[in-house]
């Protein structure tokens, strides 16, 4: 029997659903039992009850675009280098993972650089406190016999623009680095012909006895990427840019069961909004660059998100932490709806939408019955700037608590904060 904790009297953005006032979310060991109004809602006898009266709780954040735990994820093997993976690069205990959680993230898309054409595999992660990092992936439900990082738990990370040009190797202009991308998706193919191919062809690989194709980390992920099994989240900044990823999307068969794309940064959407909306494809947003930015950015602006959401296109919002720290995560909304976003709307750009965008809107992303017991309680308003996160609940667990002095210095300390480096 698991454990039944009630959280009782706060403020409640199911997100699924509108707010609830004076509310409860009845948690069974590490899924979410129950959301409602008080009164509405029975609390069972022997459930530990907490009150969080005056608090707001709101879904574990999902950071769509994250480079946290520690690793080096710009790698130089190759230009096009769909077989390596992030999840190689992940330290489970690094100080940024308690960071993310102290800004309320409990699930995160970890990426590999953009120096890259195709940089390589992304992994969905799972914040939970762990020192194996196989405990933490979001993987595809069946899809694999052995341990699940054999399985899909990430997309594929593909930039253009002025990231991957000019190193080495790497092509000096935008119509190369198209040619090399095309180049590569070609090769996909011809593996994903040799994997299955037509009837007749079977028919005499049988008579012949050949031998199927031995394994290929580069090809075979290219095949799950032209099957649609792995979503490409695609850097790209400038309008003309991302009109050239969706016309790879749409060459290499776009679709629901094809080559499925999110457009990451588009900091330029908002000039080509209506093609975007009308690709069907959507845009992961972080509104500020707060590095210094490049030439591709001098035309991003706050009301990027608000104008794309207004043309019909799904949107989440990103950190791209260390760009942004994932600490602030709840300010980015705040800014997005400064440049004319509703606040429901930059809301479930930080929790539903991004699950959605990589299938797990099932699991998380809204205070739903039978979903993943993850939440955040906030002192105030969600976009307010005197905010704070005060806990982060990941799967029916307390991963992050203000009132513990050592957790709180994860929420106000410098890069190594809780770290002890």
């Amino acid at each position: 029997m698991p454990v039944l904790i009630a959280l009782i009297g706060a403020t409640i953005y199911p997100v699924s659903q509108p707010p609830i006032t004076d509310g409860v979310v009845l948690l069974a060991g590490d899924t979410i039992e129950a959301v409602g109004a008080a009164g509405e809602v029975e609390v069972p006898a022997g459930a530990e009850v907490i009150d969080v009266s005056g608090k707001v709780i709101i879904p574990g954040l999902v950071d769509l675009h994250s480079h946290i735990g520690g690793g080096r994820l710009h790698e130089h093997l190759s230009v096009t280098q769909p077989g390596i993976s992030a999840v190689d690069a992940i330290d489970p205990t690094h100080a940024s993972i308690q960071r993310a959680q102290a800004g309320g993230l409990t699930t995160v898309n970890v990426m590999p650089g953009s120096g890259k054409l195709m940089g390589g595999q992304t992994v969905y992660l799972d914040l939970v406190d762990t020192a194996v990092v196989d405990e933490m992936l979001r993987c595809q439900e069946g899809d694999s016999d052995g341990p699940a990082r054999r399985g899909i738990c990430g997309g594929m990370k593909m930039a253009n623009g002025t990231n991957p040009q000019g190193e080495g190797g790497d092509p000096a202009s935008r119509m190369g680095a198209a040619y090399l991308q095309r180049q590569a998706m070609m090769k996909g193919q011809e593996r994903r012909e040799a994997l299955a191919p037509p009837a007749e062809e079977k028919r005499r690989k049988r008579e012949q006895e050949a031998p199927a194709p031995e394994p290929d980390l580069d090809a075979d992920a290219l095949v799950q990427l032209l099957n649609g099994e792995r979503i490409v989240h695609f850097h790209t900044h400038r309008a003309d840019d991302i009109v050239t990823a969706l016309r790879l999307r749409e060459e290499f068969g776009g679709g629901a069961s094809g080559f499925r794309l999110v457009v990451h940064h588009g900091s330029e959407g908002f000039k080509i909004a209506d093609a975007i909306a009308a690709a069907g494809v959507p845009v992961a947003i972080n509104v500020l660059d707060t590095p210094g930015g490049k030439e591709e950015t001098l035309e991003r602006r706050l009301e990027n998100p608000a104008l794309l959401a207004a043309a019909g296109v799904d949107i989440a919002l990103i950190t791209d932490d260390p760009v942004q720290d994932s600490r602030l995560f709840l300010r980015t909304g705040g800014l997005a709806v400064r440049g004319g976003l509703a606040e429901d709307a930059a809301l479930r750009a930080m929790t539903l939408a991004p699950a959605a965008m990589i299938d797990l809107d099932d699991r998380v992303g809204s205070l739903e019955a039978g979903k993943e017991a993850d939440l955040v309680v906030l002192s105030g308003a969600p976009f307010s700037v005197w905010t704070l996160v005060e806990q982060t609940w990941n799967n029916g667990v307390i991963v992050f608590d203000r009132s513990d002095p050592a957790q709180a210095l994860y929420a106000t300390g410098g890069d190594a904060a809780g770290g002890g480096i």
